[in-house]
């Protein structure tokens, strides 16, 4: 397995500077964020660690250098908007710069590029079946031909009141990845997967290492910490931030020794990359740092 870290906590410093913090902190590798150039819709949205858009062999060229010459590998590419959006601009956006990244994946011979599926949150899981099979299928054999393979993280992102209440991510559930990957049998089609969106939902977070291990192409490491007692106040039927926070690995919900011995057991090598949405660690950048430094720290314990 190779640690790496989510470079979308990381918006203020420049790619090179990235990098060189990854080697600093003793991670091997990081997820990159390719999103368009502009002002972000959500938090941790919005960053470009690489520009996609007119990227060719030169650009490439650039970014194995820096890469070569700090010793840091690339994990994945990094894009997360919704492909399935109502709004047909919307989604014709995203799914043209989603190809832009998988296009820059193939050029930097990564073959590796992290996304969401997207989804139209007022409709259910079979009424978007249609549009998801329309843009996804053709979109896989487009990975397909340039050896990439999609990762799909299962995020339900439903934890505000405009993605309420179907969440704009389909992949939430394994009964949902299941159907996915019999539809779209292509091995170039996988999982980001992430423990700690399980534990906020309520469901086993190691049971799909199993089922799935020949899928999980890519892990974000992100703990959570449940709140019981809000939970029961506020019910299943609140949007998730009422009752969840997210955490640094260790400070949190999740066994880690658990988690990556059956990392181990299923034969994981892929990366396992951290991803830092815990607030109590957004203050500054110097915070933010520290956050990646801990993280990798606690992490590094269990860790072949």
């Amino acid at each position: 397995m190779k640690l790496g870290f989510v470079s979308a906590i990381l918006p203020d410093l420049p790619l090179k500077q990235v990098i060189e913090f990854a080697l600093e902190s003793g991670y091997s590798c990081v997820e990159l964020m390719c999103w368009p150039k502009g002002k972000a819709e959500r938090r941790y949205a919005g960053v470009t660690h690489v520009d996609v858009a007119g990227f060719g062999r030169k650009e490439a060229d650039e970014v194995r250098k820096l890469l070569a010459d700090c010793g840091v590998t690339i994990s994945s590419l990094g894009y997360y908007p919704n492909l399935l959006s109502p709004d047909a601009d919307e989604a014709k956006v995203a799914l043209d710069h989603l190809k832009k990244v998988i296009e820059a994946s193939a050029l930097l011979e990564l073959g590796r590029v992290t996304t969401f599926i997207g989804r139209d949150w007022t409709k259910s899981v079979d009424e978007n079946w249609p549009d998801f099979l329309k843009v996804w299928k053709p979109l896989i054999k487009f990975a397909e031909d340039r050896d990439v393979r999609v990762c799909i993280e299962n995020c339900p992102m439903l934890f505000t009141k405009d993605e309420w209440p179907g969440g704009k991510n389909l992949a939430h559930s394994p009964k949902v990845w299941r159907r996915m990957f019999e539809d779209i049998p292509s091995n170039h089609f996988g999982l980001n997967y992430d423990p700690s969106h399980m534990v906020w939902q309520q469901m086993d977070y190691i049971k799909p290492l199993w089922e799935f291990r020949d899928r999980i192409h890519h892990i974000h490491a992100k703990d959570v910490r449940l709140n019981r007692d809000r939970l029961d106040d506020v019910g299943i039927l609140a949007t998730p931030v009422e009752y969840h926070t997210p955490k640094l690995p260790g400070l949190g919900d999740i066994n880690w020794g658990r988690f990556c011995s059956v990392l181990s057991d299923i034969g994981y090598t892929g990366p396992v990359c951290v991803e830092v949405e815990d607030r109590a660690y957004e203050g500054s950048l110097e915070l933010r740092k520290a956050s990646l430094q801990q993280s990798a720290r606690f992490l590094f314990q269990y860790m072949p």
